[in-house]
This record gives structure tokens, C-alpha cells and sequence, in this order.
């Protein structure tokens, strides 16, 4: 296959670049500065700009745009600057995909679609949206690829979980506190943490390339959801430190903001049943065996 990829420098780009040449298939990656290798195009959002000769030929566009959720304290600008970092993009890869004939398009988006407050509530995709910053941000990143739904392009909106990553995202933030014997659960620790490895990220974005029963959202999550003492108990084992702390919810909402509360001190308790009902193969079944995979640790799986 031709995958066209926006966002292939980021922490889940680079990782589905590598895989799919890995498994002989050509990428053509959307890059904002000039290019400088055969495979990058010139893309510009903000002026609705792309080099048209990306998208010959192309089998699927992957879009991955997005300013990291947790990169900074949340403020209106900031807050704004997540908004355009998506839906721009996502509204310019949709028209161009739907003018260009493109086969498929698979979309990020986030599982705090469905709002923090599902609680104990399992949630798959036929869930309605929730409310608050992140859940309305996530619907109305997904309502930007109309244009190539009504013209017919398989779309498929990748509502996506904490991504485990080894050395980036939250594992390359947690795991030096963890090593130091800092670790401990956030808040009360009973609010759902949604997480998939990056294995299963990659090969869930690569799945939904090639099988054409597969369209419209769906929950990029690990099928077994935990809460967030169970994260921190299981990262805690594979590390093999203790985990004694509690960083009470107070603190983070004074830590870093309204940030605490959308994604941290809540988080929905989601399941993976498009994936599952395909026939996904999940690499990791288990958040023990996916930190274990990731962290190259021999824990308890």
C-alpha cells in the first residue's frame, strides 16, 4: 500500500512509519517545514495548503495531528491552540482526501470522548459523548471528517487511550518517579486510566487500514480496563519499587489545572468491542504484560 501519514513525527507516527515499512508498504509523510527526503510533502493547514502529488495514488491517509494534551497548564490560549492543532488539519485532510478518491482515512481522536463522568459505567463505541473540555474537543475533531464521509471515504475515528511508550508519553514521565521509589495512585485511584500498548496502537491503526469492515469510531483501549491504583500497583511490580505515595486530588488540580480533572482525577472505564468483534489480535491483553512488554521487564503479567 501508498499510507500517507500527517503526524509522523510524533511518538505513535514514528512508531506506525517503522511498522509499515517493516511490512514493505510505501509512506508518504505531510511535513509543515520544507521537505528534505523523497518521501515528505509540503503541507500547510492554517492556508489549507497540500502538495497534491502526496495523496496520488494513495491507498489511506493517516491523520495524527494533534498538540500534546498534558505538554503544558491549560489556559484559553493554550486550550485554543489544542482545538486548531486538530480540527484544522483534520477539515484540510478531509476535503483532500475526498477530492483526491482516497480509499480510507483514519482519524485520531481520544477516548475522553465519552467525558469523565461514566464512572463504574463500561462504555463502548456506541456511547454518546460526554461532556467538558476533552469530550466536546473529541467530538468536534471528528465532525471535521465529513467531507470525506459524505463523499464516501471509509472513515475510521481512532478514539485512542494512554499510548505506553517506553522513554515518551506518561510512562517517560512516571517511570523515573516509580524507579526512585516515588510512585503512588493519583486521587482516590478508583477513577478509570485507559491505556493500550503502543503494539496494539500500531497494529490497531495498520487493522483498520486493511479491513474494510471497519468504519466510523473505535476504542484504541487495552480490553482490560483498570483503574488507576491498579495502573499504579502493576507499574510498580514491573519496576519492582514500591509504591507508597498518594497525590491527593487538591494537589493536582493546584499542580497543573483543569487538566487534573479531564483526564487525570476521572477517565472512562472503555472497551475495545469494534476491534474485538473484528478479530483484532491483541499483542497485550493485560496492563501487566503490556508495561512488562514496554518497559522490558520480566513483572507480573
Amino acid at each position: 500500500m501508498k499510507v500517507v501519514l500527517a503526524g509522523s513525527s510524533g511518538l505513535i507516527g514514528t512508531a506506525l512509519v517503522a511498522a509499515l515499512r517493516r511490512d514493505g508498504h510505501d509512506v508518504a509523510r505531510l511535513v509543515r517545514r520544507s521537505p528534505n527526503a523523497p518521501d515528505e510533502y509540503r503541507w500547510d493547514p492554517a492556508r489549507a495548503d497540500l502538495d497534491e502529488r502526496a495523496l496520488r495514488g494513495a491507498d489511506a491517509v493517516v491523520n495524527l495531528c494533534g498538540a500534546g494534551i498534558g505538554r503544558r497548564r491549560w489556559n484559553g490560549s493554550y486550550k485554543q491552540e489544542l482545538r486548531d492543532s486538530r480540527i484544522t488539519p483534520t477539515d484540510v485532510l478531509s476535503n483532500a482526501v475526498a477530492a483526491a478518491g482516497v480509499p480510507v482515512l483514519v482519524n485520531a481522536s481520544g477516548v475522553h470522548y465519552y467525558g469523565g463522568a461514566t464512572g463504574n459505567r463500561v462504555v463502548d463505541e456506541t456511547a454518546p459523548a460526554g461532556t467538558g473540555f476533552l469530550a466536546t474537543l473529541c467530538r468536534d475533531w471528528e465532525a471535521a471528517t465529513k467531507p470525506a464521509v459524505d463523499a464516501g471515504v471509509r472513515t475510521v475515528l481512532l478514539r485512542s487511550a494512554v499510548v505506553l511508550s517506553h522513554g515518551g508519553g506518561m510512562l517517560g514521565m512516571l517511570q523515573p518517579l516509580y524507579s526512585l521509589g516515588l510512585g503512588g495512585r493519583l486521587g482516590n485511584g478508583r477513577q478509570y486510566t485507559p491505556w493500550i500498548s503502543m503494539a496494539d496502537e500500531v497494529g490497531a491503526i495498520i487493522f483498520a487500514i486493511t479491513n474494510d469492515g471497519i468504519s466510523g469510531p473505535i476504542n484504541a483501549v487495552g480490553p482490560a480496563p483498570v483503574t488507576n491504583a491498579e495502573f499504579n500497583r502493576a507499574l510498580g511490580r514491573v519496576l519492582h519499587r514500591p509504591t507508597p505515595f498518594v497525590v491527593p486530588a487538591f494537589a493536582l488540580r493546584a499542580l497543573i489545572g483543569e487538566f487534573a480533572d479531564e483526564a487525570i482525577l476521572h477517565g472512562p472505564r472503555a472497551i475495545p468491542t469494534v476491534l474485538e468483534e473484528a478479530g483484532y489480535p491483541f499483542q497485550h491483553q493485560t496492563i501487566g504484560a503490556a508495561l512488562a512488554a514496554t518497559l522490558g521487564h520480566d513483572g507480573d503479567r
